[in-house]
């Protein structure tokens, strides 16, 4: 496809090097390149978007074919903004654009966009691994003023990460690094840290010349913005596609960005920093044709799937997730239980959607998957609740017992994790799979022979599948709760008994579970920060926790418990 060139004059008289393909009747997408890159990091996104979109790239400031500013004040952001808004009415005068920006690029777009009016040049924008710096120096002082342990794990991982910035400040030292070994390795740095196949035309020739200038990037505006942020905010419609193997910007370094830009959309693409544009910019061009074409807003928010979310800890982790703007669907073998768990949902700020699900039939939750992908999209976050209880020793245990035992609490997650993790992984931007196991996984009891084993598989079937969907940057977490109060005791079902021994055991043992008190919303708020923070197994109440200490500290003494256990 013919690519077009023009120059158009900044505000300041520098001129900035525009290439343009496809129709230019049609919507106007502007790609802003980051550093050290020129307009050619943009080519596989380009030629893509170029087939319905009328696609406008520029090399920023100090770089490609564009005039190199004369001093440091050339470099500021509000000329880096009043650059991309100078772009834009000249590309498109009738109609605002949709900006998409990586790194540097886009930094210096949410200058453009925070901008008071923005929306007469720009119509939504969508950024990749490139923060507002003053969104960044808020972060950093919540996180100073309030520090918990979580906080100075983020600074220190962060402050690792962004090692080069201190480096780009020393005034001998990083041009001459530049110019003496790095620009020349440049190629190398991308196929051994990026996974990126070096190709003709990337690097751009000017690689070393415009890398030098643009360290003038990080001098001009990295102190400034973080010791003074300022209030920056948006009402356009922003797309923040993160990273997962970014090796410079965290993806949490994005926490709490609605309060900035209230109309958010986030997206996830299982790649490195640069490999998102040089490896995958088809996947990356149509998130960017996804978001720009839609007539009307969708739902946004991840996508989070529970089984056995009608009540108990599935309802209360799906209410969890609603109340921080999910979308949830809502599964159960109960259908009224589900849809009356999505209208919490709803009450609540989120998204829910209910379905009837038996998770022990193996066609019918692959079945189910397709559905959800094609109502809803592939989720971020899939939660394989649904469980039953029962008590036996294992000679009371009948085959039946035990068949319908393995099937739900067992198969069900094989299914799940199956069926969605396949999704999961084609997709290819990463999730995350919560089982619940149970802390009888590592407590023996006598009384729970098919129970405990079925939960003590599932939690080595979780750490299989971690070590498998690893490299997919799909997290798998085990949850081991102990004694919680949920309605899982009034239909557990026991071996050996008549009906009337057995709903006068379910009564005994309610009433149990009820005077120990401990909430689903307590293990709801568990699996959220277990997703949130990545944690493998996570054991949830005193007994669950003290029981684990124990197994490790003295299994012969909990081999000594499992005897004495009654039911």
């Amino acid at each position: 496809m013919t690519i077009r060139r023009r120059t158009v004059q900044a505000t300041d008289g520098l001129p900035l090097a525009v290439f343009e393909q496809g129709d230019p009747a049609r919507p106007t997408v502007l790609l802003v390149h980051g550093y050290p890159d020129s307009h050619v990091v943009w080519d596989d996104v380009a030629e893509d978007l170029a087939a319905d979109h009328h696609v406008v790239r520029y090399d920023v400031r100090g770089a490609g074919e564009s005039g190199v500013p004369r001093s440091r004040e050339g470099y500021r952001l509000a000329q880096l903004g009043a650059d991309l808004i100078a772009v834009a009415e000249a590309v498109s005068p009738d109609a605002p654009v949709h900006v998409v920006a990586h790194d540097w690029g886009s930094v210096q777009s949410w200058e453009a966009v925070t901008e008071p009016g923005a929306e007469r040049w720009i119509a939504s924008y969508t950024t990749m691994s490139g923060p507002s710096l003053d969104h960044v120096g808020h972060w950093m002082r919540h996180r100073f003023r309030r520090p918990t342990p979580r906080h100075l794990k983020q600074l220190l991982q962060q402050g690792a990460h962004s090692w080069y910035i201190t480096y780009f400040h020393l005034p001998v030292l990083a041009p001459a690094t530049w110019r003496l070994w790095l620009a020349r390795a440049w190629p190398r740095v991308l196929r051994d840290l990026e996974g990126v196949t070096p190709r003709p035309g990337h690097p751009q020739p000017t690689l070393k010349r415009d890398a030098v200038h643009g360290i003038e990037l990080y001098r001009a505006n990295m102190r400034p913005a973080v010791r003074h942020p300022r209030e920056r905010r948006t009402g356009l419609p922003v797309q923040l596609i993160t990273l997962a193997r970014d090796h410079y910007v965290s993806d949490f370094l994005s926490e709490g960005l609605e309060r900035w830009a209230p109309k958010l959309t986030r997206r996830t693409v299982n790649a490195t920093h640069w490999s998102a544009l040089l490896e995958k910019g088809s996947l990356v061009a149509g998130m960017v044709r996804e978001f720009i074409t839609e007539e009307a807003p969708k739902p946004s928010g991840e996508l989070v799937v529970i089984t056995g979310a009608g009540s108990g800890i599935g309802r209360a982790t799906a209410v969890a997730f609603a109340e921080q703007g999910a979308r949830v669907v809502i599964a159960d073998l109960d259908l009224a239980a589900a849809e009356r768990t999505a209208e919490l949902c709803e009450l609540v700020g989120g998204h829910g959607y209910g379905y009837r699900l038996d998770v022990s039939d193996g066609p019918a939750v692959d079945a189910f998957a397709e559905l959800v992908a094609a109502e809803h999209g592939v989720p971020d976050v899939l939660v394989n609740n649904a469980g039953i209880g029962h008590s036996g020793t294992f000679l009371q245990t009948t085959e039946k017992e035990w068949q319908r035992v393995l099937d739900v609490n067992l198969w069900g997650v094989i299914h799940g994790c199956r069926a969605f993790g396949s999704l999961m992984a084609e997709r290819g931007q990463g999730g995350h799979i919560v089982n619940l196991a149970s802390a009888a996984a590592y407590l023996p009891s006598k009384v729970l022979a098919a129970y405990a084993t079925s939960k003590a598989a599932v939690l080595m079937l979780s750490d299989c599948l971690r070590a498998e969907l690893a490299p997919a940057k799909i997290g798998v977490s085990a949850i081991c709760p102990g004694i919680v109060n949920t309605n899982i005791t009034r239909t557990t079902t026991f071996s050996g008994v008549s009906a009337d021994e057995q709903a006068a055991k379910q009564a005994r043992t309610s009433k149990l579970y009820a005077r120990r008190g401990f909430p689903p919303e307590k293990v709801a708020a568990e699996i959220v920060r277990a997703v949130r923070t990545g944690r493998p197994f996570v054991p949830v109440t005193v007994e669950a926790k003290a029981a684990r200490l124990l197994g490790r500290l003295s299994p012969g003494l909990l081999r000594l418990a499992a005897r004495l256990s009654v039911g």
